[in-house]
């Protein structure tokens, strides 16, 4: 099944391992990119976690200031982030060396970005979405399949990897459910240019999170992780807390009608994103029993609290063990 002819992460990116340390709301900060980059792999931080576009900016110098090494910024693309505009401008001066583009169309991400040779990988959840990012313009897809964490997809990377490797043209990268190096070896057979990961770095040292969160991230499995469209009004993977199971995971009827109406629901869903967020950003950091704490299925491979460095060390290690 592998594509020999595509390029791998390690090619596109100049980057040692074919990993991708995916972009967390709330999680990813600098410390955490700066040691995935002495690891040997990149990473990406969503623009979202910086309050203002100027913090965003001394972020990017910041990184840029220790390290030579590829990183990249994550946009939402769509109207409920309302800074998008400023972002993208931001990281078209800084010149971050990727963008990966999120719910939304990418056009005008690809567009500006490519004008300063800036790389732009795009979350895709099928094939249609594939088709139409790799018409725009688009350097790789990130194909986000129904294992991811956060705003996963509906497609096990079983099938979705398969299919977007037969019938696209530029690089697969897949995002969900890999937890070790054998995961990773597995999606690279299975025609994937990388992989993106997440959860696995939750509970890192370097991770800004609270101790809770990153021992939920221990003690839990892939077994507690529901979904909900409670948080943003997409669906997004959670790990399921008591609190959790006490409010549900399905939004009311209320709450639906707005979502479909035609003149509310930019609005509904703004404001929906913007509660969703607030409430995940006071249990990532801060004790409260109203713990909604985000992670995909690839907790299962959590065990304690490690360094970035060490997660990474594991997982080169696990890809390097003859099969």
């Amino acid at each position: 099944m592998k594509n020999r002819n595509q390029p791998t992460l390690c090619d596109i990116l100049g980057v040692e391992f074919p990993v991708i340390m995916a972009p967390m709301f709330l999680v990813s900060n600098e410390e955490m990119i700066l040691e995935a980059l002495k690891s040997g792999i990149t990473g990406a931080i969503p623009a979202l976690n910086y309050r203002t576009t100027e913090e965003l900016r001394r972020a990017i110098r910041r990184i840029k200031s220790f390290s030579n090494k590829p990183f990249g910024i994550n946009l939402i693309v769509n109207k409920s982030n309302f800074k998008y505009r400023e972002q993208l401008n931001i990281c078209c001066e800084e010149k971050v060396h990727f963008i990966i583009t999120s719910l939304g169309s990418p056009k005008e991400t690809i567009f500006e970005a490519h004008k300063v040779g800036i790389k732009v990988f795009c979350d895709v959840t099928d094939l249609s979405y594939a088709k139409k990012v790799e018409k725009l313009g688009a350097d790789a897809i990130i194909a986000v399949n129904k294992e991811a964490g956060g705003h996963a997809g509906q497609i096990s990377y079983h099938d979705l990897i398969p299919e977007l490797v037969q019938n696209c043209l530029i690089p697969v990268i897949s995002a969900g459910g890999i937890g070790d190096g054998q995961g990773i070896k597995n999606m690279m057979e299975l025609g994937a240019a990388g992989v993106s990961m997440g959860s696995i770095f939750i509970a890192t040292q370097e991770s800004p999170v609270s101790e809770d969160y990153k021992y939920a991230c221990v003690n839990y499995g892939a077994k507690d992780i529901v979904m909900t469209t409670k948080i943003s009004g997409t669906p997004c993977t959670v790990i399921n807390t008591p609190y959790v199971q006490k409010v549900g995971t399905k939004q009311n009827m209320l709450e639906r009608i707005l979502s479909k109406n035609k003149n509310l629901k930019k609005w509904f869903k703004a404001l929906t994103f913007i509660k969703g967020m607030k409430k995940l950003e006071k249990a990532a950091f801060s004790s409260t029993y109203q713990n909604v704490w985000c992670a995909g299925p690839s907790i299962e491979y959590i065990t304690e609290i490690k360094s970035v460095e060490n997660v990474v060390q594991y997982l080169k290690e696990g890809y390097n063990e003859p099969s």
